[in-house]
């Protein structure tokens, strides 16, 4: 029988994966490769704050996973994973409902002889009593969606009503990437829907507040580049506020542990992630304190090695001799991807596998139009700081490397050329 590759996950990592395992394997029949997901459609997690703001639109930046495999070799599932049986070498996935809650498939098994997790990260609410209730996470589209016609709605119901200076507080909790590129697309947004027409809320009484309990903003990166967004968010406009604990979240406000209050009628729980719950305890596999599968440099998990583990849901310890693990980065999952690549048809010839050592190329934060910031990390030339200009350019290119890995070259260049000429037909802004 043809060996089955099953991949459960269609993020950055995993539909990277499907995809160069389709053509090297698929193509040639070597393997059956097969891809499970719950949605039909992928889109790179790291835009998702600016379909949150609505500067850019899902539906123009989506990748169809049946469309996906067609092209590249592989198959597709649709089903969200729920169990599995190591012993019996399936995976168990819930059944699918339609729209009204009505079943329109029963719960399936999928056999495999390799399995790889890619299923990625979701927002770490840490128990905080009202988070859950209160806050939108961005961990998926749907959530990006939910703010954005949150956001439009307030806008739209000031400028039907009579209250020309009205006013919209907004709380992002969590200053690390997530937290401070949505809060400078927002400061866009506000200028944007107020050239539209919508300036009942003039873009000075949209009240913007980030919080975080840490010391400083970005803090993955180095001090004098999370000091100059710092410093930026500031000039726009928006309140910044470190060694801020959240300590419970009402409909009306965030309330810190010290006894701070912040009102927000809006607000956005982007601090902390864990790997999906479901994976605590899955058929005894090894896990961590936040879920993540524990795996050796292999990409395999402690305990099954025909089962390996990509991506945020990874611990994959670094290979520089400290107990520290890979941190959940895109970049990590793109490299782990391509290993795994490679790893899984050397597997099946019987030859040794490699072993994922983690390079670190620097951190890129765009701050919407008004500029971008990061590091560059390199064998040469050490870590260099970028900002403005060039910074957003290699912030672009990121999204574009992630594209030529899903549809070459020259697809992404007829993107690139589609995306431009859409620049100048349509609105800045998504008003819908």
């Amino acid at each position: 029988m043809t060996h089955r590759i099953v991949i459960v996950g269609g993020g950055a990592g995993g539909l990277e994966l499907a995809t160069r395992l389709g053509q090297r394997l698929g193509k040639r029949r070597q393997a059956e490769i097969i891809l499970v997901d719950s949605h039909l459609t992928h889109m790179w997690k790291p835009l998702l704050h600016e379909v949150a703001a609505g500067s850019l639109n899902q539906s123009e930046n989506e990748f169809n996973y049946i469309a996906q495999a067609k092209w590249k070799h592989f198959q597709f599932q649709i089903g969200r994973m729920c169990g599995l049986d190591r012993k019996g070498r399936t995976i168990e996935l819930e059944p699918l409902l339609n729209e009204d809650g009505s079943q329109a498939a029963p719960a399936r098994r999928l056999a495999y002889d390799t399995l790889v997790m890619a299923i990625g990260s979701v927002t770490n609410d840490f128990g905080t009593p009202g988070a859950a209730e209160h806050c939108i996470f961005l961990d998926a589209p749907e959530q990006a969606e939910r703010f954005h016609r949150q956001l439009l709605a307030k806008y739209l119901a000031a400028h039907a009503g009579s209250d020309t200076e009205a006013e919209l507080r907004i709380a992002i909790v969590g200053a690390g990437a997530t937290g401070v590129e949505l809060a400078a697309e927002l400061r866009n947004a506000a200028q944007q829907l107020s050239d539209y027409g919508l300036g009942n809320i003039a873009p000075g009484n949209l009240h913007i507040t980030v919080l975080d309990s840490g010391k400083r903003v970005l803090p993955a990166l180095p001090e004098r580049i999370s000091r100059d967004a710092h410093q930026t968010l500031e000039q726009l406009g928006v309140q910044v506020v470190t060694g801020a604990a959240v300590g419970r979240v009402t409909a009306e406000q965030l309330e810190t542990k010290d006894g701070r209050v912040f009102p927000a009628s809006l607000k956005v729980w982007a601090a902390g992630i864990k790997a999906p719950d479901f994976l605590q305890g899955l058929d005894g596999l090894e896990t961590n304190r936040i879920n993540q599968l524990v795996t050796r440099t292999t990409l395999q998990t402690t305990l099954d090695d025909d089962i390996f583990v990509l991506g945020d849901c990874a611990a994959c310890p670094m290979d520089d001799g400290s107990d520290k693990n890979v941190p959940p980065r895109a970049q990590a999952a793109h490299q782990q991807a391509s290993l795994l690549a490679q790893s899984l048809p050397r597997r099946l010839r019987g030859e040794p596998l490699p072993t994922y050592r983690y390079r670190d190329y620097g951190s890129l934060v765009s701050l919407s139009r008004f500029s971008a910031v990061g590091s560059l990390m390199g064998n040469l030339m050490g870590t260099v700081k970028v900002e403005g200009w060039l910074a957003r350019m290699f912030y672009i290119s990121l999204y574009r490397m992630h594209q030529v890995a899903l549809c070459g070259f020259f697809r992404t260049g007829l993107l690139m050329l589609s995306d431009r000429i859409g620049r100048r037909t349509d609105p800045r802004l998504k008003l819908h």
